[in-house]
């Protein structure tokens, strides 16, 4: 339709692709494949449609303090060093879970399942049929999603993020998880595109730092941190503002990311960045066979 520009009050530009600030929807098994792509094991293998994964050191196997079984290896983060059961196994669920046990025992590690609740298509009924096979939840977090645009909006006047491709040795001193050896930095480093964040600070330790990992429509935000004192700074939220800037350059239009229950002042970060839970999952162990 053809208007005579004298009879226009007002007018904006509309742009050719659809605004990208709208919260994402997502089932569990796509948030499950794709936060999982974010943290790759060493080793993984299919049984079915789970994914048995592993990430450890290779060599004898080290005693762990109170276990039950001796010479049990210890590997990087029950993410990389579990299960995921999304979809079907096929095979009947005690079949699959024995599978599950000697495919850890062979390598050394504990068995452990990844579930989930709370969200269409999660695995409640999983959860109780492990509780009722002796299965002991260890530890539960929530997996927040939000639209990505807003997240990218601070503005770092001074350009004091700085992104890079390897987590580089300054990065590694302020990373929690400290010691990261070899198999820990290779699953740093692993995903679709991984970035890493720093704010440099003159001690040497990074005053913060972050990482993302950009899988299609998803950006992933994992180890954000910040120095002690350093924090109430707005320093998280411009490491995040650079993560997100960088995969929306990507394409990218939906983030995720991963929080403990018990992390209150990263869940009031993430509620004023507009992340809400999607769901929250669990890593189940297996009981000691000798038990």
């Amino acid at each position: 339709m053809r208007i005579e520009e004298s009879t226009l009050v007002a007018g904006k530009v509309v742009p050719d692709g659809p605004a990208r600030r709208r919260g994402p929807s997502a089932t569990y098994p796509e948030l499950a494949r794709v936060s999982s792509r974010a943290w790759r094991p060493l080793e993984s293998e299919q049984l079915g449609e789970w994914e048995l994964r592993a990430a450890y050191q290779e060599g004898p196997p080290a005693a762990r303090r109170g276990e039950a079984a001796a010479g049990r290896r210890s590997g990087f983060t029950r993410r990389a060093n579990s299960v995921l059961p999304v979809g079907d196994p096929g095979l009947p669920l005690d079949a699959a879970l024995a599978r599950v046990r000697d495919w850890y025992a062979a390598r050394g590690l504990p068995a452990y399942a990844q579930t989930a609740t709370g969200a269409p298509g999660t695995q409640e009924a999983l959860c109780a049929a492990l509780e009722a096979r002796g299965w002991e939840r260890e530890v539960s977090a929530e997996l927040r999603v939000a639209a990505l645009a807003p997240i990218g909006d601070a503005v770092d006047p001074g350009g004091r993020v700085g992104l890079t491709r390897t987590p580089h040795e300054s990065w590694l001193a302020r990373y929690q998880r400290k010691g990261a050896d070899e198999v820990a930095l290779k699953v740093l480093g692993s995903g679709p595109s991984v970035w890493f964040a720093t704010v440099p600070d003159a001690s040497g330790v990074p005053a913060a730092i972050g990482r993302c990992v950009v899988d299609g429509r998803w950006a992933g935000f994992a180890a954000v941190e910040v120095a002690p004192e350093r924090r109430r700074q707005g320093l998280a939220t411009l490491v995040m503002a650079a993560l997100a800037r960088q995969a929306l350059d990507e394409g990218a239009s939906a983030a995720w990311l991963q929080v403990e229950a018990d992390n209150e002042g990263a869940r009031v970060l993430y509620d004023g960045l507009g992340f809400r839970t999607h769901h929250a999952y669990h890593h189940y162990r297996a009981p000691d066979r000798d038990s």
